[in-house]
């Protein structure tokens, strides 16, 4: 062996011609026998050295064609032999062997059929023999302990499959297998598993496995080799590799019969496969291996091979039931969580079409087995539901998911297999009869599950299941409670997932009343569980469109939607449960007040007890309580957290009380109480120091088809934002319904508008009519305890514009100008859950122009009252605001006063044609009769404090007060207001209120203009606090409603024009007036008296300038109305004086939006000159000097008017102008 390989692979055919021609040459003698061997090996494995390996078609051809040694298989087989029987003597001989024992076997066999060639089968019988004890020494080899032969073992198994096609030409094939077998069987346990299987896998790629004799004494002996390993979890990989293999060639149809075979794998094989995949995860690499070997086994399985399969558990019922339940529970967790990638999909439609034949194949043996009452297995048949569910509503299995050629192909092939499971199931619960009972209400949510697919047919044959199961409950119990209240659970996890839509809910509907109205006993109440599911869907359906939309406030409408039908229907749980969906959307928009009050409504499901808390009432990780007591403990410091940061003080001062009392006197938490007390504390100071904002509040109606039904055709009263002026709250509504068209009327819509398709929103403002709490009445009290509740806890808001009635007077048209007022009732307070709801009631009165104008006077008096109390109050206050008010109500060249009034009401025409109004007019003048008195100590302050730069102009002002006074007491009578002690003063200034506004200050105030801060003050209609109204003016513009408010840009830009040569005249006559007494006029007070139209900062809107109190006003007399007669009239007010008032039920403590007199809020940084666009029509708010409120105390007024009040003066000639803006009329 010391040649060069090269040179042997160059003359290889020579050299294999001379070595056995020395073998045949003595072929009496052995001598040279294993020398010619050991050459052979090494010529065969030079030709296996990759360096020569392209001399392998030489070799395979010199055997094929030039080989002739006839007698050299019994030299070459007695050698082999020998080196087997020797192998641990012989190890690296019989190892090269071994490497080369396929070639060496091609040179026996070949040398065999030369040699039968020749002599026609002679020696057949030594040959086969010699090939036995061959195989038998082979065997014995396998079967030794020895160490030193374990390569050499695992070499032959290895290499010995290598000859199977070889010897089975010259071999009988079955003993050949059978030699196999025992080969294999002397393996010894434990060692060479891999080097085994693999061996066999060989076995099976052979031709010897395609034989159906051999197969059937090889199949056996591989069948018991893996069921071994496999439950021995060794080499599974192998074992997987070898089973589907064995299951690939019995596939083949030229392989011949294979159904025993089958059979044989089935009995060994397909239990133990089920319970390896069941062990494996589903991250192991082999799961798809196994699962695939196992559905390969279900597909080649026929109805007989189903039908033997339960058949070899014999009688032992229990078997049977076990393997049915491990089928059950692998093929539903094999469907759950797919082993295969879902663009597998025929791999995954195959997997899909075997599991549905077993399936359905185990589904009888249910039937046949399991369905008597002595045999009936519950856990059985419940496992088989599930796992039908499973598979029907498996994501692989929903066509409508594909793309349309997708979905033909996969039908063509498959056809829908949900329909072929879905009727199966449907007669399944059939079969069960008196059984079903059992499976009620666990069955409802798979069955619920099963209905909800889109595939119409299948709704059609399976939501009929609900009916039986209502009528199933309703023979055993008289109701059907349980089945109700399980489908009301499972219908919001399903909706909510994303099943169901409008089809489902008509196709329900439509069946089950069908059902129900036939019934004889569940006629009406099935029908109301039909209504009641039918709404329930409708509400998910919305919540699921919009779950993800970008509007918050579409998604919280909506959500409490559906927690208000679960409060309604008393589904605590799911009540809970959409309340934090609620409560999260609120903290995400900054809405702390609306989550303070959902979670409030949580904490009343609570007691304050030891007893247990419910699974459903700890909803939420972050609450560690185990009682009641302990969660609403809890959920209280919560909800006053969110409360203080939505500054609502009062709300969390009535928790926090509530809480103390548990912490005082049954916890015993001082250490609690004491934090919380100190919390109070400075909630107390903040109501008194810190000026909220306030919102506006703005009526909204969506009318159209095309909003969503929870809008659709409704009304609702949205609370703004803090700083929110109407045109930002529209264009915050219209961007979330961009193809919606702005209404531009107020008036009611149509029915042809509310029918229609497209979407039209109504927005205008509305102003919220105080309801004070009853401990507040009557009592004097702070200004900023009350002006809470003119904001806060209101559920009725009113509208007004005017209307005209009768003939139009050029002389003066406010004669007949009435005012209509609508007043809106909401489903509950605001704030609450959340910041808008439903209008539920609406109402309207007509009021007349003498009502407006006692309401007006009445108004005007409390507003010059007010005034002068601020500065009793805080003598720090600057004076320009009571400058500016004085001036428009005294001076007749500003608004002309109250003579619009007299043209109108005092003539003898109008009282001879309106006799039942005399009380009124009496009240009127004793009305302007009371403004005297006020003017008169308002202009005695404004002497004290005025500055000598404005000395002239106190002198004007005193001047025209002493004309007006003369002039009024003449015709109207004297009245005086009484003396008051100081005892009710607050001695904290009113500089020491904290705000987080800018100050600004008013215009001049006329009489007339002043009844531009109410629209309402009649005391006999409480609570009656409509919208504001300015000054109704004798301009044409004037006399158009309400309903004509938008128009388009032109007719803007003209009302813009009039307004500034407006304002510019006025403003000329005020200069005359300061020239002509040479005042020297400074920057800041030319700013400060002038009446310009542009603010010296943007200005807050109108709409939080008008009068949000209603008729909940301040009183305008100390006791109930009574008629005017001098024994009631309150004494004169004495100089230094502080004015004090008292609280009635029908008071009222402001008289704007933002609170009289309060310093308004500072606004956002401007963003674009439209944040502050409509300010231009506000002159009203002009300077920064103003400062906040006072506090409120007693003083006594006249009367309050039984009657409706009269509508404001008109103006003069001079001044005309209609000026509209946020719906409030001017």
């Amino acid at each position: 062996m010391k040649v060069d390989g090269g040179e042997v692979v160059k003359f290889l055919q020579d050299t294999l011609d001379a070595l056995f021609n020395i073998m045949m040459e003595n072929s009496d003698s052995d001598t040279f026998d294993t020398l010619v061997f050991d050459a052979l090996v090494f010529i065969i494995g030079l030709i296996a050295d990759r360096k020569f390996q392209h001399f392998n078609p030489v070799l395979e051809t010199y055997i094929r064609k030039h080989f002739s040694a006839t007698l050299a298989y019994t030299k070459l087989t007695k050698v082999l032999k020998n080196y087997v029987d020797h192998a641990e003597k012989l190890t690296d001989q019989l190892l090269k062997a071994m490497k080369a024992l396929e070639y060496i076997f091609k040179f026996i066999v070949r040398s065999r059929v030369l040699f039968n060639q020749l002599y026609e089968n002679k020696g057949e019988s030594d040959f086969m023999e010699s090939v036995r004890n061959l195989f038998t020494s082979f065997s014995i080899m396998m079967n030794s302990d020895a160490e030193s032969t374990s390569m050499v073992k695992g070499a032959a198994l290895k290499y010995v499959p290598t000859i199977v096609n070889d010897v089975k030409l010259v071999f009988d094939p079955k003993e050949l297998s059978k030699l196999f077998s025992e080969f294999i069987l002397k393996v010894p346990p434990g060692r060479l598993v891999k080097q085994k299987l693999y061996c066999m896998i060989d076995i099976v790629h052979s031709d010897l496995f395609t034989q159906h004799d051999c197969r059937e004494i090889l199949l056996p002996l591989m069948t018991d080799q893996l069921k071994f390993h496999l439950e021995q979890h060794e080499e599974l990989e192998a074992c997987c590799q070898l089973l589907s293999n064995i299951l690939e060639v019995l596939y083949r149809s030229d392989v011949g019969p294979t159904q025993w075979h089958i059979q044989i794998i089935m009995e060994k094989l397909l239990r133990t496969v089920n319970r390896t995949v069941i062990s494996l995860g589903r991250d192991s690499p082999l799961i798809g291996s196994f699962v695939a070997s196992m559905t390969a086994t279900l597909r080649q399985m026929d109805d007989y091979h189903y039908s033997h399969l339960i058949n070899t558990f014999g009688k032992m019922r229990t078997d049977v039931v076990d393997f049915l339940m491990e089928t059950f529970i692998m093929f539903k967790d094999l469907i759950g969580k797919n082993v295969y990638p879902t663009d597998w999909v025929i791999m995954n439609m195959m997997q899909n079409k075997v599991f549905l034949r077993a399936i359905n194949q185990y589904a009888a043996v249910l039937n046949k087995k399991f369905l008597d009452q002595t045999n009936f297995e519950l856990q059985l048949w419940n496992n088989y539901f599930h796992l039908a569910v499973a598979f029907l509503t498996q994501e692989s299995l929903q066509l409508e998911n594909f793309s349309s050629d997708k979905r033909a192909k996969i039908f063509q092939k498959y056809q829908d297999m949900r329909r072929q499971i879905g009727f199966e199931i449907r007669d399944m619960w059939y079969n069960l009869g008196p059984h079903k009972i059992k499976f009620i209400p666990e069955m409802v949510g798979p069955i619920l599950e099963m209905t909800l697919v889109p595939e119409i047919e299948l709704r059609k044959a399976t939501i009929p299941i609900f009916f039986d199961m209502m009528q199933c409950e309703f023979h055993f119990t008289r109701s059907f409670q349980r089945f109700e209240n399980e489908i009301i659970t499972k219908l919001d996890h399903e909706v909510e997932g994303g099943r169901g839509d409008e089809q489902y809910k008509i196709l329900f509907q439509k069946i089950l009343l069908e059902h129900c109205r036939k019934h004889k006993y569940l006629a009406k109440s099935g029908e109301n569980f039909v209504s009641l599911v039918v709404r329930l869907l409708e509400r998910l359906l919305d919540y699921r469109t919009i779950m993800h939309d970008e509007s918050k406030e579409n998604r919280m409408s909506c959500t409490v939607n559906v927690l208000n039908f679960y409060k309604e229907i008393e589904r605590e749980e799911m009540y809970i449960r959409y309340l934090y969906k609620l409560c999260d959307l609120h903290k995400e928009c900054d809405n702390y007040t609306e989550a303070a009050y959902t979670l409030l409504l949580h904490a009343k499901l609570l007691k304050w007890s030891e007893e247990a808390c419910a699974a459903h009432l700890t909803q939420r990780d972050g609450y560690q309580a185990s009682t009641q007591g302990q969660l609403k403990d809890q959920l209280y410091q919560e909800i006053i957290n969110y409360f203080d940061k939505g500054k609502m003080w009062e709300e969390a001062i009535i928790l926090g009380k509530e809480l103390a009392e548990q912490y005082e006197n049954e916890m015993f938490d001082f250490e609690q109480l004491s934090a919380l007390l100190r919390k109070q504390a400075q909630f107390y100071e903040n109501i008194v120091k810190v000026i909220r904002p306030k919102p506006d509040y703005f009526a909204v109606g969506y009318y159209g088809l095309g909003f969503p039904s929870f809008l659709r055709n409704k009304m609702f009263i949205y609370r703004g934002k803090e700083y929110e002026r109407r045109e930002d709250f529209e264009a915050r509504l219209l961007t979330q319904f961009p193809n919606a068209e702005k209404m531009k009327t107020t008036t009611a819509p149509s029915d042809e508008l509310r029918l229609s398709s497209g979407q039209y929103i109504q927005c205008f403002t509305v102003k919220p009519i105080l309801e004070l709490p009853p401990k507040f009445q009557n009592k004097p009290v702070c200004e900023q305890i009350v002006s809470f509740y003119t904001i806060n806890e209101v559920i009725k808001f009113q509208y007004s514009r005017p209307i005209r009635k009768g003939e139009k007077d050029p002389d003066n048209e406010f004669a007949n100008m009435w005012i209509e007022r609508t007043t809106y009732v909401t489903a509950y307070k605001l704030p609450g859950i959340l910041r808008w709801f439903e209008v539920i009631s609406v109402s309207a009165e007509e009021i007349s122009p003498l009502e407006n104008a006692m309401e007006t006077m009445q108004l005007t008096n409390e507003k010059i009252n007010n005034m002068v109390q601020r500065h009793l109050n805080d003598p720090n206050l600057p004076i320009n605001p009571l400058s500016m008010l004085l001036n428009g109500i005294v001076d007749p060249a500003v608004m002309g006063g109250f003579a619009n009034y007299e043209k109108a009401f005092f003539t003898e025409k109008y009282i001879q044609e309106h006799p039942e109004d005399q009380e009124k007019i009496d009240k009127l003048k004793d009305l302007i009769a009371w403004q005297i008195p006020y003017l008169a100590e308002g202009v005695r302050i404004h002497g004290e404090k005025v500055t000598e730069a404005l000395r002239p102009f106190h002198e004007r002002l005193e001047a025209c007060f002493k004309q007006l006074k003369e002039k009024v007491e003449k015709q109207y009578g004297v009245k005086s207001l009484p003396p008051m002690s100081d005892e009710r003063r607050g001695t904290r200034p009113r500089s020491m209120v904290r705000s987080f506004t800018m100050p600004s200050s008013q215009r001049p105030l006329s009489v007339a203009s002043v009844t531009s801060l109410s629209s309402d003050n009649s005391p006999s209609r409480p609570g009656s606090d409509g919208f504001a109204l300015e000054p109704l003016l004798p301009k044409k513009q004037h006399f158009k409603s309400q309903d004509k408010l938008d128009r388009d840009e032109p007719e803007k830009d003209r009302k813009e024009k009039k307004k500034e040569k407006r304002n510019s005249k006025h403003q000329e006559i005020f200069d005359k007036e300061l020239k002509a007494t040479d005042i020297p006029m400074q920057p800041t007070e030319a700013v400060i008296l002038s009446e310009t139209i542009s603010p010296l900062r943007p200005q807050r809107p109108k709409s939080q300038v008008i009068n949000v109190l209603g008729d909940k006003r301040l009183s305008v007399s100390p006791g109930p109305a009574v008629p005017q007669t001098t024994s009631t009239l309150p004494p004169p007010i004495t100089p230094r004086v502080k004015l004090t008032f008292s609280m009635l039920s029908s008071s009222n403590l402001e008289l704007n939006g933002t609170g009289y007199g309060e310093t308004p809020p500072p606004l956002p940084i401007k963003s674009s000159m439209g944040d502050y666009g409509n300010l231009m029509e506000n002159p009203e708010l002009a300077s920064p000097t103003t400062p906040p409120p006072p506090p409120l105390h007693q003083r006594h007024l006249p009367p309050p008017l039984p009657s409706k009040t009269p509508p404001p003066p008109p103006p003069k000639a001079t001044r005309k102008q209609t000026s509209i803006d946020s719906g409030i009329v001017q």
